[in-house]
């Protein structure tokens, strides 16, 4: 462990993140400059994870030109990390996300840097879906982590 990096991801951001979890993924764009999407998470065990990518999008192109990757997930509590990791195309269509084109990847974890601060609790990031798509789209979500844990490499 170098200061807060650890080589894998602690526990505690496993447990967050086994049952599912939204996060932000991080990518670099062709300009070299960053780019973010919100992403559905699953951690698989401490050193593989999988995320959700919209088609035909520039993270997507991003990913696939380098396949570097990182993941800022911030959890109820005290759990907020930066995961950083070289990502690979699982399957180009998670069929629960149907009538939309996400792609599942995988990372290899090769860094988790814990950016919690001692005393300082934080607000798990969510999503807040309309009143009228709340219940579909909370079903879809739950079927989603499903097929991404599921997945067959």
């Amino acid at each position: 462990m170098i200061g807060n990096i650890t080589p894998q991801m602690p526990d505690k951001l496993v447990a967050c993140l086994r049952p599912g979890a939204p996060g932000l993924l991080l990518t670099a764009g062709a300009d070299g400059y960053a780019t973010s999407a919100y992403s559905w998470i699953v951690a698989l065990d401490a050193g593989r994870l999988r995320f959700a990518v919209d088609e035909g999008g520039s993270t997507m192109a991003n990913l696939l030109r380098n396949g570097q990757a990182a993941l800022q997930i911030i959890g109820q509590g005290d759990v907020a990390f930066l995961v950083k990791g070289r990502a690979r195309q699982l399957k180009p269509r998670l069929d629960a996300a149907a009538p939309y084109v996400i792609q599942l990847f995988e990372m290899e974890v090769i860094g988790a840097k814990d950016q919690s601060w001692p005393g300082v609790a934080t607000n798990a990031l969510s999503y807040v879906w309309p009143a009228g798509q709340r219940e579909a789209m909370l079903a879809m979500e739950q079927s989603v982590y499903k097929e991404m844990r599921d997945s067959k490499t």
